[in-house]
């Protein structure tokens, strides 16, 4: 069987490099072309193209260290195809809002990069999570789920290309008329609600790869564990983003909340979406070529209380604007809840302090019991050295403290001998 040499995988890696790179470079012209022509263009749109190009940077990395490993090459396909649809974002604009029937047929662009998000969302949510970090399945029992998913994946990729439907409706840009897809065959009428369901079934996958990532994180060991953990944290950092992201948009457009901390929040949310997502990138980059991890604990530590700090403290800003300002409104019939939003908000500044210690002492006794049995008995040596006289009893409780925190191999206390007296 032939199999293609590290140095020709080491150049095919360079040449996906410079495709997705080249895409930058054609968003990023875009941008140019509007600015001097002074169309309003959002130049928001393009920025995420400069940080999604994070993805094929760590790719191209892995790939050209360990060209073996499929985690690069996915990294390098995710960021090529998310390159090319920053391409075709400003040229679909400019063809049917800023100047319509300037370019050369937006439809068929539309039509032919409609399914590029199904490899790029099929890839970065399943099979990245399937295979890191070693590139390869948990065990053999996993090789039908990741053929299952493959295949469906190719399918509605092919299937969205010809499907009989309007360009918005495979598409999902606002941007886009209702017009019918050049591209539809309308015998594939009767396989519509297949197609459907296989976009179901994408979402279906993402879950079952987190399953599999958590089982191979029970069973990991050693530097595969610190590895795992530095995805989980960046998994973790990305999914309590998008709930707080949620969150925000249900206070603002659902319950009509408004309070200017709210709004801010969602702003600052809304412009930092497409810096969260190359958050797993990075910390696979890290993982995969660092012979010598970070001390990860530490930042999953800081995760955890300030994770579950926030939802807590959002959890109570929400139930006293919604519960009491309802309350008020029903008693008082007075639509202004600003009253109820500055009380509900001094609440919550006064139980930061009080909550994070405790969420602190939580996670410590749950998540890291050496440590905090460690500080417990050092803090106890403490309070025992302030009343203890008897030199004896001191070197047995030093050479306790040490042996129970910091576990050596061998333990021996050298006292100085005192001066004679001149």
């Amino acid at each position: 069987m032939l199999t293609m040499s590290d140095r020709s995988l080491i150049r095919l890696a360079w040449a996906t490099y410079g495709l997705a790179a080249g895409a930058l470079v054609g968003a990023l012209s875009f941008l140019v072309f509007f600015l001097l022509s002074g169309v309003p263009w959002d130049a928001g749109r393009t920025v995420g193209a400069v940080l999604f190009f994070i993805f094929p940077t760590v790719g191209v990395l892995v790939a050209v260290a360990q060209p073996r490993n499929p985690i690069g090459w996915i990294l390098l396909g995710i960021g090529a195809d998310w390159g090319l649809l920053f391409v075709a974002d400003p040229y679909i604009w400019y063809a049917y809002v800023a100047e319509p029937g300037s370019l050369w047929r937006p439809d068929l662009v539309v039509a032919l990069t409609s399914s590029m998000w199904i490899p790029a969302v099929g890839l970065m949510g399943s099979f990245l999570i399937l295979l890191f970090p070693n590139g390869r399945l948990l065990s053999g029992r996993w090789r039908a789920f990741a053929w299952v998913s493959g295949i469906n994946l190719a399918v509605q990729f092919v299937v969205t290309l010809f499907i009989p439907r309007t360009l918005r409706d495979i598409s999902s840009n606002p941007d886009v008329p209702r017009s019918p897809n050049p591209l539809g065959i309308q015998a594939l009428e009767p396989v519509v609600g297949a197609w459907e369901l296989g976009v179901v079934l994408i979402a279906l996958s993402l879950l079952v790869s987190a399953v599999s990532l958590m089982l191979r994180f029970r069973r990991s060991r050693g530097r595969e564990r610190l590895q795992l953990k530095w995805m989980a944290t960046a998994g973790a950092g990305v999914a309590i983003f998008f709930l707080f992201f949620l969150l925000t948009n249900f206070l603002t457009h659902e319950l009509k909340v408004n309070d200017p901390l709210v709004s801010l929040s969602g702003s600052v949310l809304s412009n930092a979406i497409d810096i969260v997502f190359p958050l797993i990138p990075i910390a696979m980059g890290i993982a995969i070529l660092k012979h010598r991890l970070y001390d990860i604990d530490i930042i999953i530590n800081r995760a955890l209380v300030y994770g579950v700090l926030t939802t807590l403290l959002a959890s109570v800003y929400v139930a006293g604007v919604v519960g009491m300002g309802g309350l008020v409104r029903g008693l008082g019939g007075d639509s202004d809840n600003s009253l109820v939003i500055a009380a509900t908000t001094l609440l919550v500044a006064g139980l930061f302090g009080p909550a994070r210690a405790r969420i602190q002492r939580f996670i410590d006794r749950r998540f890291y019991r050496h440590k905090y049995d460690a500080v417990k008995t050092v803090e106890s040596f403490s309070a025992r050295l302030r009343d203890e006289i008897d030199l004896d009893e001191l070197c047995m409780d030093l050479v306790e403290t040490v042996t129970s925190t910091m576990q050596p191999a061998r333990v021996s206390v050298w006292l100085r001998p005192v001066d004679p007296p001149r």
